[in-house]
C-alpha cells in the first residue's frame, strides 16, 4: 500500500462535531485552477459508432460538453458544503482510446476567489460521463463510467499540486487527440 500522509483535520467539521461550510470570507482571492479526468468504457462497436457520429441520439459529445460546462457552474447545487462560484472558464476536451475502448473525459476549471475549484472539475467530469452514458445506452447497456480523479490544482494557499503516475491508479492520462476533440466539441 502506497504511502499516504497524515491527513489534516476536517475543516467541514466544527468544535462540537457538526457538519459546517467553511468561512472563506478571510481569505485573499488569488486565480485558482484544477484539471479533473475520467472516462467512459464501451464496446470497440460503440466507440467506433461514436466516432462515425451516426449514434440515435445525436451529436453525443456537443451534448456532454455542455453537460459538464453547467454541471461545473451548478456545483453548489449538487455538493451540499461547497461554496458558489463564478468561473472564469470551463474548458472540456475528450478523446478516444482504443484499448480499452473509451472516451476519456478531461476538464479545466478556472477562477478567481477565495476557495478552490477541484470540485467543479470533478462534478464536470461525472456530468459529462453521465451524459455519455444516457446518450450512448441506447446501443449499449454495459458502459462504465470510471477513474474519475483529480489531477492537477494551482492557486490559493496549498499552491500547485500535481497527481503522480504511481498516485494515479488506472486513471487517463490526457492524449494528443484532447486538443483536437476539445475544438470540435465548443
Amino acid at each position: 500500500m502506497p504511502y499516504a500522509p497524515p491527513m489534516a483535520p476536517l475543516s467541514h467539521i466544527d468544535a462540537q462535531g457538526r457538519v459546517r461550510m467553511v468561512d472563506v470570507g478571510a481569505k485573499a482571492e488569488t486565480e485558482r485552477e484544477a484539471v479533473a479526468r475520467g472516462l467512459v468504457r464501451m464496446a470497440p462497436a460503440t466507440l467506433k459508432l461514436l466516432q462515425s457520429g451516426k449514434t440515435p441520439k445525436g451529436n453525443v459529445l456537443a451534448t456532454a460538453h455542455i453537460a459538464a460546462v453547467m454541471a461545473a457552474k451548478r456545483t453548489s447545487d449538487w455538493i451540499p458544503l461547497t461554496h458558489t462560484l463564478n468561473l472564469d472558464a470551463v474548458d472540456v476536451a475528450f478523446s478516444y482510446q482504443q484499448r480499452p475502448a473509451a472516451v476519456t473525459i478531461e476538464v479545466k476549471v478556472r477562477t478567481t476567489g477565495r476557495t478552490g475549484v477541484e470540485m467543479e472539475a470533478l462534478t464536470a467530469v461525472a456530468a459529462a460521463g453521465l451524459t455519455l452514458v444516457d446518450m450512448l445506452k441506447a446501443v449499449e447497456r454495459t458502459l462504465v463510467i470510471g477513474d474519475i480523479a483529480l489531477w492537477e490544482k494551482r492557486g490559493g494557499r496549498s499552491g500547485e499540486w500535481k497527481r503522480t503516475p504511481t498516485s494515479a491508479g488506472s486513471a487517463p492520462k490526457p492524449s494528443p487527440a484532447a486538443a483536437s476533440a476539445r475544438r470540435q466539441t465548443r
